[in-house]
């Protein structure tokens, strides 16, 4: 089985998840986005993708049954997240059940879902338990981890809880990435070309300092937030790497400039591990949104890779018995509580 994979992606915002997945070999049957900016984005990039701008909720995916490999999508977070009132279904941006009813419409074979780690508190226990109830109930075998882009050669913590539920017959052939966090450079070896490209002498000196992994980018929300690294206790985590973290430059230190230099749009996304050459359309708060709340490209491709190894490395002789097995022994999905206590 060595033909090329599809895709289906909701909530696509400005490509991080689609252009990881790229990378791992899916083609992009469709792109499900509302947001006009990260829509104009993703067509500025990738002419060649099918771009829908659409409400999820009037949005229908049966024309794309039996032709999707994997159903993908990083709902939206502030339902769930330690920064907002975590009211989860109780809150109207729950997409989840939205995504629940396209999953039954286009029948994938495999899935993947994306959310901020708040989702594996305990009061989301029952929350999560139904979504996987739902999802055993079509035919698939949800599990659930929490990885941290540092561990996947991004330089910024992001923790993110992933879902990855596979159809039965391929449920047994997937593992999770293995993690490789020696393999991650430090803030100030990635943003030393873009920190110097001003001409700013200190530059070297600053990377030079900057030798740890960034903290987590924060995105906003378009109820609240603008072009800003966080909260206080962000703003003083990005100080500890010599970063300002108030406000977002227009452009990168000048051979005049003094003090801790701001990072630029360009840099934020060079942290969240997008190419150099993806450009975000859109003045810069909403640039800035589309780059803070997006999934890093070298997560998805990870995750990506592992799913298609699973679709793809499955044979018929196995299907039988290790399907009763997959059952049998790993009904509890698996959950990388653990991974919880790892600072932001």
């Amino acid at each position: 089985m060595d033909r090329s994979l599809t895709s289906l992606e909701i909530c696509a915002g400005a490509g991080g998840q689609a252009l990881g997945l790229e990378q791992a070999g899916f083609s992009h049957m469709a792109l499900v986005e509302i947001d006009p900016f990260a829509c104009a984005t993703l067509r500025h990039n990738r002419p060649n993708w099918n771009v829908v701008e659409a409400d999820l909720h009037s949005f229908s995916a049966r024309p794309f049954r039996g032709t999707v490999d994997l159903f993908a999508g990083g709902v939206p977070c502030p339902p769930f997240s330690k920064a907002g009132k975590q009211l989860g279904p109780g809150d109207e941006r729950d997409l989840f059940p939205a995504a629940l009813r396209l999953i039954e419409e286009c029948e994938p074979r495999a899935v993947m879902l994306e959310n901020v780690r708040g989702l594996l508190d305990p009061m989301f226990d029952e929350y999560r338990d139904s979504i996987n109830t739902r999802l055993r109930s079509m035919g698939f075998s949800p599990r659930w981890r929490l990885l941290h882009a540092s561990d996947y050669g991004v330089p910024q913590l992001r923790p993110r809880v992933i879902c990855v539920a596979m159809a039965d017959d391929y449920a047994v052939r997937f593992d999770w990435p293995k993690p490789d966090p020696a393999g991650t450079p430090s803030l100030g070896d990635v943003l030393l070309e873009d920190m110097a490209a001003g001409g700013w002498p200190g530059a070297h000196e600053w990377a030079r300092a900057a030798r740890g992994v960034a903290p987590t980018l924060v995105g906003g929300s378009k109820k609240h937030g603008g072009p800003d690294l966080g909260p206080t206790r962000a703003r003083r985590a990005w100080a500890s790497l010599g970063v300002d973290g108030g406000t977002l430059a227009e452009r990168p230190p000048s051979r005049e400039h003094i003090g801790m230099p701001r990072l630029t749009v360009p840099m934020a996304a060079t942290l969240q591990g997008f190419p150099r050459t993806w450009e975000f359309t859109g003045r810069k708060t909403n640039a800035y949104r589309q780059v803070g709340n997006a999934f890093p490209p070298p997560v998805a491709r990870a995750v990506g890779e592992a799913i298609r190894g699973a679709l793809q490395h499955q044979s018929e002789s196995e299907q039988g018995f290790q399907v009763q097995l997959w059952r049998t022994v790993d009904q509890v999905p698996e959950t990388n509580f653990a991974a919880t206590s790892k600072a932001m």
